[in-house]
């Protein structure tokens, strides 16, 4: 199978080729210019596997939670890419994706939404090492995550490097560690995405929509009376 894949719903901004078992990556940090970096990105790594985008079986993409600019970008290149060359796609959640990336058996994905609340999903990892969601992926204040069942939970993500002590009061010994520079990468948005795709999940370019979780961005949190 071949697959690119691509991620731009936070901070950073990564792509990746799978080719088989082969996967290659291009992957940075940076506060903006994903347009422009993506498409680069993207370009540079078929390039180095002197392919075209018509070798390509499917497009995979991080599809949000996450910077709604960032996400917005990555739907709308995986859309154009997608309608350009007639290729299924495979919208991957972002939160799966960071879970994924960072390497843990039971993860507490956190993505930084901004006014005072995060992106939260809880995952753990499978028997053919991939990540599968335990209970529903929401926005919520960080003192009001859901308590997940268990100990040795280990957090990830943006959000916990801006309420690692909100999220540590709430979860208390349930977690053993946290990285807070930690974020989705487009390798794991490749593995993810070829699982999907062989058990048939993949969609039209039309049908590649994002996952924002919360429907209004000028919209402010209400405190608990």
């Amino acid at each position: 199978m071949k697959l690119l894949a691509l991620d731009t719903s936070t901070e950073a901004c990564s792509a990746a080729l799978l080719i088989a078992d082969q996967i290659r990556e291009r992957f940075v940090v940076t506060p903006q210019g994903h347009s422009d970096l993506i498409l680069n990105m993207l370009e540079a790594l078929l390039a180095e596997a002197g392919m075209s985008l018509s070798a390509v079986d499917a497009l995979a993409f991080g599809q949000g939670p996450g910077s709604f600019t960032g996400v917005r970008i990555g739907v709308g290149v995986a859309q154009g890419i997608a309608f350009a060359h007639d290729l299924p796609v495979l919208p991957v959640s972002s939160l799966a994706a960071l879970a994924q990336s960072c390497g843990a058996k039971k993860i507490l994905a956190a993505i930084d939404a901004r006014m005072g609340e995060v992106y939260w999903g809880a995952y753990e990892q499978g028997a053919e090492g991939l990540v599968r969601l335990t209970g529903a992926e929401q926005v919520c204040a960080p003192e009001a995550v859901p308590l997940v069942a268990g100990e040795g939970w280990f957090g990830a993500g943006t959000g916990w490097g801006t309420y690692k002590d909100k999220l540590r009061g709430r979860l208390e010994e349930r977690v053993t560690g946290w990285e807070a520079e930690c974020y989705p990468r487009a390798i794991a948005i490749a593995q993810l995405g070829a699982a999907a795709f062989a058990r048939g999940e993949a969609v039209m370019a039309e049908q590649a929509l994002p996952v924002y979780l919360r429907n209004n961005v000028a919209k402010k949190p209400v405190k608990p009376i």
